[in-house]
Order: structure tokens, then sequence, then C-alpha cells
């Protein structure tokens, strides 16, 4: 049998729904008091004025409403975002690698670099994470301006500087994303040989990602990766897992993968409860 020789990915992750499940302009909008933020969204949308995704920045630039945001406001607004399940437990599980195989992880985003940085803290370190740049004003602290907006082409940019940095080849570049804003980075993406995995059922998106991983889990999205993308075989990929404390309750293998992932402590409470009331728990 040929044994596969260890090898070297980039996997890049969209933030916004990908790793969390709220959108971090509805935080800032609600932290702000701003209301409606989905309907001018909506309204930017129809009107193709922005590219899909660079809509927040936008409207922390241009709208009346969302005047006066600050570093720190985008900040305590990545504090109050909601993450994935078991998003720790899949970094480090990247981290370590598998077989051999090495993973490199990067977050790119078209929220604020300074919402993800913050959502992301002591997870991810700040420098594997692009996000859309704002410029404050030394005087006042507010927003003056926008450097760079890293949704569209702006995340095809940050993948090939990526690739050139690490040294890795474009068959070796795998892309996690859910919405429409991911459209022309995994159309790049796959037109270099690479893998890309959708985590919504956006029916854009759908069409042209090699795979579909539907789960509450950020965990969820290394079964793909081990399945299609290693080539591990189902009771392999089931051992890694438990191996970082992790259990694959569910695995409908499909184009579209149904998973339903978690970590062992959690899983252990469910049999607790399911046995009877009054058993202990050891911490």
């Amino acid at each position: 049998m040929k044994i596969k020789q260890p090898r070297h990915f980039l996997l890049a992750s969209d933030f916004d729904q990908t790793l969390s499940h709220n959108d971090s302009g509805l935080v800032l909008s609600e932290l702000l008091g701003v209301p409606d933020f989905e309907h001018k969204v909506a309204g930017l949308a129809r009107s193709h004025l922005v590219q899909q995704g660079g809509e927040l920045a936008y409207l922390i630039r241009h709208d009346p409403a969302f005047r006066g945001v600050r570093r720190e406001h985008l900040i305590e607004a990545g504090r109050r975002v909601r993450l994935k399940g078991a998003l720790r437990a899949f970094v480090e599980f990247l981290e370590r690698g598998v077989d051999g195989h090495r993973f490199s992880f990067y977050v790119v985003s078209a929220a604020p670099r300074e919402v993800v940085v913050s959502a992301l803290d002591g997870i991810v370190p700040s420098e594997n994470i692009f996000g859309t740049e704002l410029d404050f004003d030394p005087q006042s602290g507010e927003v003056r301006a926008i450097d760079s907006v890293r949704a569209g082409y702006g995340k095809v940019a940050v993948i090939d500087e990526l690739e050139q940095r690490l040294g890795i080849t474009s068959d070796r570049v795998i892309y996690v994303g859910d919405g429409s804003s991911d459209i022309h980075v995994m159309l790049h993406v796959n037109n270099g040989d690479g893998f890309t995995i959708a985590v919504s059922e956006n029916r854009q998106l759908a069409r042209i990602a090699r795979s579909t991983v539907l789960s509450d889990s950020a965990s969820s999205v290394l079964v793909p990766v081990l399945d299609q993308v290693l080539g591990l075989r189902p009771a392999h990929i089931r051992e890694l897992l438990e191996s970082e404390g992790l259990v694959l309750d569910e695995w409908q293998r499909d184009r579209t993968d149904r998973v339903m992932i978690r970590e062992f402590r959690e899983s252990l409470i469910a049999q607790v409860a399911r046995a009877g009331a009054g058993v202990e728990v050891p911490a």
C-alpha cells in the first residue's frame, strides 16, 4: 500500500455565522441601540452599492446611526458574539496536526478586525486574523476611514498572500464559509484544486462548495477534511475525534454532511441525566 507523504495545508475560515452563531454587525447594532440593521443591510444588497460582506463597514463609515463608533465599541461587540461549540478544540486539533499532516489556521472576515480579534481572544492568535481594517481619528477615537475590506475579492487577495507566505500550493488550500461574500474566494480556491466547505444552506454557495456541513459545532468541518481531503476511514475519524474529547454522535454522509459533535464532558452530563437524577458528575 502506498503511504501518503505528510502535507502542509492552509485552512482559512470566515467568521460571522461560520465560527459564530450570530452576525457581528447585528451584535454591534444592538450594543449601539441602532434598529433595523438587517433592513439596512438588505437595502445595500439590493442597491449593489457595496460588495456583499462589506455592508457593515459601509454603515459604520456613512450611516448617521453608526456615527461615533469607536474601537472600544467593536471590542465589546466581539465579547458579546456567541461562538459555535467546540471551537477551541477545533483550533487545538489543527495545531497538533493529523498523522504528520500540518495545518495553518487563519480567519478571514469582512467584519471589523477588532471585533473578530476580541471574539477569538485566547483561541486564535491575533496575527492569524484578517478582518476589515478601519482608521480611527486620534482625537475623537471615531472611525474616520476604511483602509481595506476583507470581502469578495478582498478575501482572494488574503488567500494568495498566505499561500506565498507559507509556501503552500493552491491545491492544499481549504476554505470554510457560509454566505454570499464567500463566493469569490470559494471559486478561486476551487479553481486551484483546493477544497471548499459551506456551513450553511445558502443555495449559491452549496452549488460551489465541494462539501456542505450543517452543525452547531465548529469542529464539524473536521469531518469532511479528514474524510475527503486526507482520505481517512470513518472508524479512524471517530477514533481521532474521541482522542481529542469530541464525540461524533451523528454523521449523515452525503454531499451535505449533517454532523453532531459534542465535547466529551457535555456528552457525559447528558448520559447521567438520562440515567436518572441524583448522580454526581465528577468535575
